[in-house]
């Protein structure tokens, strides 16, 4: 009979025991794949937000990606379209305003975007904003939940008043909403209303186009992102660019590193834990089968034959709790994720938990060493045991 089976044969013989590890095991194990979820979640959340935009480089007034406008940011735009590799150039410009429907007022971010059709919103319904429109139209996107909330779907006329940091309401612009989009950044709970660069300066009541916060661009197929930014800095030093890529890092860097630091405490508490459990349910095990394994050393069973049937009964306690400790920290996952994205002023796309192959591969290759780790003490102990002398203490006994 090979290890493997004695190993399944005692596993079997022991329900209770067996039960009791491969359940612990699973309640630690979906603790730790929750931590590795949560260790990388924000960040891959956040980057899958950056690239679902469309755009590949953007381009702010200081270093921090703070929100200020672009001193002459009209003309950098123009500029960068003419680098080679740039396929599109979007001009990004944000302020409060207020929005009024029949079921009355309420505050919501105005955006306006640069004269293109490309959009940083995926759009779901509706033709979305035209170029063509006369300059003195105004067209709306609006955000999924601003039809339920307003009281306004696709077609309808809203009256739009913006509201300029330190000045008073201006008067207000009828705009027609011409489509329903998803906003990746739009915080839970708040309102983005979209339109054209020129509607958002007749909102502000400027006499010219105003300053952009944020100038986004996207590459053509096979451009070198790194050598577009090094351009831009060429054309105005003033100013920062930045791939999404050096986004993420610094974010990494700066903003995410408080989960990261928090999942690899946790992520070793548990692993810690489940080594215990496991080894200290095989160490009594062992302890109450000496006399059994005496005996199969005695019939000529060799040292090297009980430690394999020891490390696969490790295993098999470990491995199934792993496994089953998958999709219960899944569930586990879903919840907390929906828990913590509850915090006001998060954009709704972001994600704590985020699911991807190398979490996966992590909490199985860490639950494969506490496998083996778990069966050395074991497996020594089974390896020094006295033959004679403990037959006859368990004769005498």
């Amino acid at each position: 009979m090979t290890p493997l089976a004695l190993a399944w044969r005692t596993t079997v013989r022991y329900r209770a025991r067996a039960i009791l590890a491969i359940v612990g095991v699973a309640v630690i194990g979906a603790l730790l794949f929750d931590m590795l979820l949560l260790s990388r979640g924000l960040l891959v959340s956040f980057a899958r937000l950056l690239n679902a935009e469309g755009f590949d480089v953007r381009i702010v007034a200081t270093q921090g990606l703070t929100r200020l406008p672009i001193p002459d940011s009209a003309a950098l735009a123009q500029a960068v379209r003419a680098v080679p590799g740039v396929a599109d150039v979007v001009a990004i410009r944000a302020e409060s305003a207020d929005v009024r429907t029949d079921r009355g007022s309420r505050r919501v971010t105005l955006v306006g975007r640069s004269g293109t059709n490309a959009n940083p919103w995926r759009l779901v319904r509706g033709p979305g904003l035209t170029d063509a429109a006369s300059p003195a139209a105004c067209e709306a996107v609006v955000d999924r939940a601003f039809p339920s909330a307003f009281g306004a779907d696709v077609g309808a006329q809203i009256q739009v008043t913006a509201l300029p940091s330190g000045q008073s309401a201006l008067p207000a612009i009828g705009c027609r909403i011409v489509g329903i989009a998803d906003f990746g950044f739009s915080a839970s709970g708040e309102h983005t209303v979209a339109t054209t660069m020129a509607a958002l300066q007749r909102a502000m009541g400027d006499t010219r186009e105003g300053d952009a916060e944020v100038i986004l661009v996207s590459t053509a197929a096979g451009a070198e992102r790194e050598a577009i930014v090094r351009a831009i800095g060429r054309l105005r030093p003033d100013v920062r660019a930045y791939s999404n890529a050096d986004v993420v890092e610094q974010f990494d860097r700066n903003g995410f590193a408080y989960f990261r630091q928090i999942s690899v405490v946790l992520s070793t508490l548990t692993t810690a834990f489940a080594f215990l459990l496991v080894a200290t349910l095989l160490t009594v095990s062992i302890n109450q089968r000496l006399g059994e394994i005496a005996v199969l050393r005695a019939l000529g069973i060799a040292r090297q034959r009980i430690a394999r049937m020891l490390f696969w009964e490790s295993a098999l306690l470990v491995g199934v709790g792993a496994l089953a400790a998958l999709p219960l920290g899944g569930v586990l996952a879903v919840g907390l994720d929906r828990l913590l994205r509850q915090m006001p002023g998060l954009p709704e796309g972001l994600h704590f938990f985020v699911f991807e192959p190398r979490a996966l591969v992590v909490h199985l290759a860490v639950f494969g060493v506490t496998a083996a780790a778990s069966a050395a003490y074991p497996i020594w102990l089974a390896a020094r045991l006295p033959i004679a002398e403990t037959l006859r203490r368990e004769i005498v006994g």
